[in-house]
């Protein structure tokens, strides 16, 4: 159960010096504290019973002192153990962050994107705490039962083993609670992450809730989810509320059982007041770290199950591996070859391509056409190799691209997906995303060349101008014809665009579209486009149905040999040539 908390501790290792000064700390304001009682002994048998004042005040000023002591130490203790905390969680942020990262499409099809929020941000404050507080209480505590120990002994040894037949009592009974309690805290966290998923789902498509007047059904199933949260976290509570009073009772009966043993001794003279009353108060001190680890078994099964959590994504395999002997791709010319590629997502799944093979040589303009579902978007997934096929092999200028490094494989490839992303900053910072060093001249010449320049000298702070979240600010074209420019901007020899036109209008398509005739020149470009008159000139168009090549070739060839590519064609054109007709009939009418 609590073996991912103990891998979490190793990321103590890196801050030893830190840990091991807490250690020290922690120590020492134990030993202090545990000579307070010892004075207050000496300073009521020595001092009040005898009438000695000065006495009295000696020792009184050293009970000032030991508690100073121990007080400066335990704020260093805390300080210390606070910096090696926010030191543990900081490193496993960042694991944990490259990790999600590193995973592959495949993984992230499958995650929920408030999961992820939850493991990052939940889960390790939660491990967070515990290494700073959990940890240090545990030893804390310890250092503190075991000094008690010792010196109850040293008293009476048969009111100690009062004290040492409560104790294991004690933690019987927080065993019984932790293993309730533990399941619980799992479940809270995946509940958490529940409610974290509706929020940020709804928070991305606000303007769609509004637009379908869906607010009062989310808020009802972001309410459903809430209380969901809401009536575990009172479960715990509950099992907490009932643990705490049963050890206080426990307490109480062992103080009632010292007083009246020790009241006794303290009559028949085998033991003084100031014994008696320093007894009470280690057995204070040996009972109050048994609270402190009450307390700390609530945090300890809820960090351990944050931790188990956080490990379940940093032990994720991704599907997409560098192999030990990857090498580094040249500086390539463009030739892609699909060599009997087949794919499916999971091993179980029907193929989503089947034995498809073309080669597209450098500088070729290679279009895909075909209904939704057909293939076209897998087929440039499988190139930067955002997934592995599962049969044949993907090549580029002979390397197979499972033999080569990503970074070298993917920074020669220029892409504009069919959603287009943008980050929150400014226009020129999104345009330069893949060269953040590129030059403000070619940042600008990109943007020209995207037909980006003009509207983004209409604003007032022009390429300084911020996009707010996810490009809001922008409409659909405007931030189309960016995510244009920032992969232009790269000059890559591959260049792959996803339906890149389909949200601009017919007159910006048209710009756009001469821009890139210009722009493909000379690289090997991957064109899907729903209209086929965006595709006319493509050197070489693949007819895409249920994961299979129908037919291939130009688009002259296509008309002549393929009744699918034909019955596109004609669908698409059809109805404008009967408009310029109608339109043309009109103006000889007149």
């Amino acid at each position: 159960m609590f073996k991912p908390l103990l891998r979490a501790l190793r990321y103590l290792g890196k801050y030893w010096h830190l840990a091991l000064a807490t250690f020290i700390c922690l120590i020492l304001a134990t030993v202090a504290t545990l000579f307070i009682p010892k004075l207050g002994q000496l300073a009521i048998d020595q001092g009040i019973l005898q009438r000695n004042w000065p006495r009295v005040l000696r020792l009184s000023l050293g009970v000032v002192a030991f508690a100073l002591v121990g007080a400066l130490f335990q704020f260093a203790r805390g300080a210390l153990a606070a910096r090696t905390a926010q030191g543990v969680a900081y490193d496993l942020r960042n694991t944990l962050y490259a990790k999600i990262q590193k995973l592959s499409f495949s993984y992230h099809d499958r995650a929920h994107t408030g999961q992820l929020l939850t493991r990052a941000t939940s889960d390790v404050e939660a491990v967070q705490r515990f290494v700073g507080m959990g940890a240090i209480m545990f030893l804390s505590a310890l250092f503190m039962i075991v000094g008690s120990l010792g010196v109850l002994f040293s008293f009476s040894w048969r009111l100690a083993l009062i004290v040492v037949a409560m104790l294991p009592l004690t933690f019987a009974i927080f065993g019984i609670f932790a293993r309730k309690a533990t399941p619980l805290f799992r479940k809270a966290q995946r509940r958490l992450a529940k409610l974290n998923t509706i929020l940020q789902e709804n928070l991305a498509g606000v303007r769609v809730v509004k637009a379908f007047v869906r607010e009062h059904y989310e808020s009802e199933r972001y309410e459903a989810a809430n209380w969901e949260l809401y009536d575990i976290n009172i479960q715990v509570n509950r099992i907490l509320s009932l643990g705490f009073p049963t050890i206080f009772g426990t307490l109480n009966l062992a103080t009632l059982a010292i007083y009246w043993l020790g009241g006794f001794q303290v009559i028949g003279g085998t033991m003084t007041v100031g014994e008696l009353v320093a007894f009470a108060n280690y057995l204070m001190m040996a009972f109050f770290p048994v609270l402190m680890l009450g307390m700390l078994v609530a945090q300890l099964s809820f960090a351990a199950a944050s931790a188990a959590r956080i490990f379940e994504i940093l032990d994720a395999q991704s599907e997409i591996v560098e192999k030990p002997d990857a090498i580094e791709l040249p500086r390539i010319k463009g030739r892609v070859a699909f060599e009997n590629v087949t794919f499916r997502y999971y091993e179980s799944a029907e193929p989503v391509l089947k034995n498809v093979s073309f080669v597209a040589e450098p500088g070729q303009t290679v279009a895909l056409l075909g209904a939704t579902g057909s293939g076209k978007s897998t087929i440039i997934n499988l190139i930067p190799r955002f997934y592995d096929v599962s049969e044949g092999r993907v090549t580029i200028d002979g390397y197979d691209v499972r033999d080569v490094t990503l970074k070298s494989l993917r920074s020669q490839i220029g892409i504009v997906l069919q959603e287009t992303t943008l980050f929150e900053g400014t226009i020129r910072e999104n345009i330069a995303f893949g060269r953040p060093d590129a030059p403000m001249e070619e940042i600008i010449q990109a943007a020209k060349a995207a037909e980006a320049h003009d509207f983004i000298m209409s604003f007032p702070d022009g390429y300084e101008t911020h996009v707010g979240e996810r490009g809001v600010t922008l409409s659909g074209g405007q931030k189309q014809r960016i995510a244009i420019a920032r992969a232009l901007l790269l000059n890559p020899r591959i260049l792959i665009l996803d339906d890149a036109t389909s949200s601009v209008d017919l007159a910006t398509e048209y710009r756009i579209q001469k821009a890139l005739e210009r722009l493909m020149k000379g690289r090997t470009s991957f064109v899907i486009a729903q209209r086929v008159a965006t595709v006319l000139n493509a050197d070489l168009i693949l007819v895409l149905e249920k994961g299979e090549i129908v037919a291939r070739g130009t688009h002259e060839e296509l008309l002549e040999t393929s009744e699918t590519y034909a019955e596109i064609y004609y669908s698409q054109l059809e109805p404008e040539l009967l408009l310029e007709k109608a339109q043309g009939g009109e103006e000889v009418a007149r």
